[in-house]
């Protein structure tokens, strides 16, 4: 399932690591003199995980690699982390995963929480579902590691999601009230690859306003990014379902976002359907980088890109004074 890939020469140029071995697991070294060029590490680590480590299916020892990896890079960049390991049971088999999480103090108390699965299914290598997101959460949590945010930010790399959000389930079920109350939010990443079009989605109301900032900035910074239109009536606009690692936030109270790629417009408009083409990439055998950069070139280079900018500058500037400290 490793395939060999074909790198231009001014795709190398851009390389911003280098893969070193280490006892656990391979690991890539961070290039800051190329840390501008933004979508770049986010594309070499969705690489790595897909294909240095490849199919991370929930409960399996690749899934372990991939929870080494992450929780060393967060080290490497001088972040707070911890592994939560739970165990879940489906069809009278338990099963243990865990979560990586990372802990990044800003000038409030009080925190937001950003999140994206590293499991995959078994069919492809999860370039789209969802090493992407896992990508972006990384280089996001590199540029902004000296940036004193405004609210201090969790990151959370969530096991076996694939399987009936358990990491997520777990994580959220056990935060104490006390933290519920001090979380702002929670920003999911979730399938940024490969869909036609980048969207933000929110919670109803005015709790939504993770995806009214957002929408702001990409307005401000001419990203093409937009939100669900509402064509749907069962996902009023802006909002989306509860299929994804965000789920279990919102069911406690906790407001949240969601950034994803796919299509609103067509197939049952659900958001299922992902490209008009192809329809939906994810959960198949097509969520390679093979395929996506043969059939959509230039794609993901650019959604990673914009996804890193934008929520760069989400957690750079949000504001919800109302819960500041």
């Amino acid at each position: 399932m490793k395939k060999k890939l074909s790198i231009s020469l001014v795709t190398l140029c851009l390389l911003v690591f280098s893969i070193v071995s280490s006892a656990a697991a391979q690991s890539v070294t961070y290039h800051p003199s190329l840390a501008h060029k933004s979508g770049a590490m986010a594309y070499e680590h969705t690489k790595y995980l897909a294909y240095e480590i490849g199919q991370r299916i929930a409960g399996s020892a690749n899934e372990r690699l991939a929870e080494s990896y992450i929780k060393g890079q967060f080290e490497r960049m001088g972040l707070e982390t911890e592994v939560q390991e739970f165990t879940y049971t489906r069809s009278g088999r338990t099963t243990s995963s865990s979560n990586v999480i990372a802990y990044k103090p800003g000038k409030s108390s009080k925190q937001i929480i950003v999140g994206a699965h590293y499991d995959s299914v078994s069919a492809g290598l999860g370039v789209d579902d969802n090493a992407s997101g896992v990508g972006v959460m990384l280089e996001v949590a590199e540029v902004l590691k000296k940036i004193n945010t405004p609210y201090s930010i969790v990151y959370i790399a969530f096991g076996a999601e694939e399987v009936g959000l358990q990491g997520s389930n777990y994580f959220a079920r056990n935060m104490s009230p006390e933290e519920i109350a001090n979380t702002v939010g929670m920003i999911n990443l979730d399938s940024l690859a490969v869909g036609d079009k980048m969207y933000v989605y929110g919670s109803a109301g005015e709790d939504g306003f993770i995806r009214d900032q957002a929408l702001k900035i990409a307005e401000k910074k001419k990203l093409n990014v937009g939100t669900n239109p509402g064509i749907n009536p069962a996902y009023p606009y802006g909002t989306t379902g509860d299929w994804s690692d965000h789920a279990p936030f919102k069911r406690i109270g906790i407001p949240i976002g969601y950034l994803e790629a796919t299509n609103w417009e067509i197939g049952a408009q659900d958001g299922y359907d992902q490209t008009v083409e192809h329809g939906g990439i994810w959960h198949t055998s097509n969520d390679t980088l093979e395929f996506i950069e043969r059939e959509y070139p230039g794609r993901i280079q650019e959604h990673l890109s914009t996804f890193s900018t934008l929520l760069t500058d989400l957690l750079k500037f949000m504001d919800k004074t109302s819960t500041a400290k």
